[in-house]
């Protein structure tokens, strides 16, 4: 993350962004020609073709069409959505997040990071293994309360999240850190575009054992999914992959209590602090 927060192009993206300029002026065709005949703008192919924006499933394919239909852009992409690495997939998320229509959530781990408090946050990555030093702890800091501003400056995109009720249960940074960040999850939640949901202890079933994971659809209805382990994170752009994740969400919000449950629970979790 750059220091004005913009998330950094990958090197993956970059390659790939370069494959289809050099097809594409192979093929004798302009940024705005090519552009028409994928149905991107010349700025939208642009931004592709300098590894600044991620290409998804549906750009692959018409533009196969479009320059030969070799199959190279298909073998280049799967390539490229393959590649692991925690901070450079979540750098990709992290720009779709900007494009957002709607956001899903789903953690059993910690706080999701859009609903964290600055000491919650702290609290987290103060134990991260190796530990971090405090120039690396103050700039993720200032990466996650800027990437909070979503919240803040996208009253029209939907943002939903589930977690898991032993997550609000636990004390990381203690009671203090525990009580202010409890509180602000019930401030959040009275925005009209947030929706809460408390996946309860004392489940029958649970649709995302397999654990957290967060969906997105653009404005523009290109759809991603994203998960991550221990030491990688995946950008799930596969259109059946995308599906699967978005039917086991689905499942779970229909599992997980209803807003106005979540809410009462919360403010007895917060209250038994």
């Amino acid at each position: 993350m750059t220091q004005g927060g913009e998330p950094e192009s990958s090197d993956s993206m970059k390659t790939f962004g370069g494959f289809v300029q050099g097809l594409r002026e192979h093929a004798g065709l302009s940024r705005e020609e090519f552009g028409a005949r994928v149905h991107l703008s010349k700025h939208s192919v642009a931004s592709i073709e300098l590894g600044r924006r991620l290409a998804d499933e549906r750009f692959v394919e018409l533009a196969e069409g479009v320059l030969g239909d070799t199959g190279a852009l298909r073998r280049a992409f799967r390539f490229m959505a393959r590649q692991p690495g925690l901070a450079a997939w979540f750098r990709m998320w992290a720009r779709l997040e900007r494009e957002a229509a709607s956001l899903d959530t789903y953690e059993c781990r910690i706080l999701p990071g859009l609903l964290q408090t600055e000491a919650y946050a702290r609290a987290a990555f103060s134990n991260n293994i190796p530990l971090l030093n405090e120039e690396e702890m103050e700039a993720q800091l200032q990466a996650r309360m800027e990437r909070q501003g979503l919240l803040r400056e996208r009253a029209n995109t939907s943002f939903s999240f589930i977690i898991d009720e032993a997550v609000l249960r636990s004390l990381l940074g203690g009671p203090e850190v525990m009580r202010g960040a409890l509180d602000h999850i019930l401030t959040c939640m009275d925005a009209r575009n947030v929706q809460v949901q408390i996946m309860a202890m004392n489940y029958k079933e649970h649709a995302c054992l397999a654990g957290p994971l967060q969906l997105l659809e653009t404005e523009d209805g290109r759809r991603f999914a994203y998960a991550e382990g221990q030491q990688h994170g995946w950008l799930i752009t596969d259109v059946k992959e995308v599906v699967i994740v978005g039917q086991r969400y689905a499942t779970l919000r229909s599992q997980a209590l209803p807003p106005g449950d979540s809410k009462d629970l919360l403010k007895q979790i917060r209250g038994a602090l």
